[in-house]
Formats: C-alpha cells, sequence, structure tokens
C-alpha cells in the first residue's frame, strides 16, 4: 500500500488516465474528487461489502437447500382427486341420457 501526503487542490494520478484530487480536509473527513474514465467503477468500499453481501444472501448455501429438501420430503401432502371431470359434477348439472316416452 502507497501512503502520500496531499494537501488541499493537490492530486495524485493514478495509471495514466485516473486523477485524485484533495477538495477539502475537515475534522470529520477529506472530500476528494475522482476524474476517471466511464469504465472504470468507482465505488465507495461499504457499499462495496453490501453488494457482496446481498450477493451472497441471493444464493442459498448448499445445506440450506438440504434442510429444505429433507423437510419437505417428511411433510404428509393430500391426495389429488383424479376422478373425471363428470364425476366431480354434482347431479343437478349432469345430463340425462334417458328420454320420456
Amino acid at each position: 500500500m502507497l501512503i502520500i501526503r496531499r494537501k488541499k487542490s493537490e492530486s495524485f494520478l493514478i495509471g495514466d488516465d485516473i486523477r485524485v484530487t484533495i477538495l477539502e480536509c475537515a475534522a470529520d473527513g477529506v472530500r476528494v474528487a475522482i476524474d476517471a474514465p466511464k469504465h472504470v467503477s468507482i465505488l465507495r468500499e461499504e457499499l462495496s461489502e453490501a453488494e457482496q453481501l446481498n450477493r451472497g444472501s441471493l444464493a442459498p448455501s448448499a445445506d440450506s437447500l438440504l434442510s429444505l429438501q429433507n423437510a419437505l420430503s417428511h411433510m404428509v401432502l393430500p391426495k389429488l382427486n383424479t376422478a373425471p371431470a363428470a364425476a366431480q359434477m354434482p347431479d343437478s348439472t349432469k345430463k340425462d341420457n334417458t328420454t320420456d316416452k
């Protein structure tokens, strides 16, 4: 890690195309301006850490998937009614195939 000292309005370069300029030095922090190409991602460290944590939360661990699979395999599911649709209709809606003579 390189440690440098800069005063207000002084800059330093990272590579050929990134310039960091000190804008303000105060007791509660330092304000910097970063001039970099658009393809260079600049993100505060705490936001990067939160992003990584969120990505990790999206993908469940193998242990949690196995626990869920085990719990679901022990569940007793109700049997589905597999009778044909005509047999499930109430008597009042069934067609009468008899003819009056």
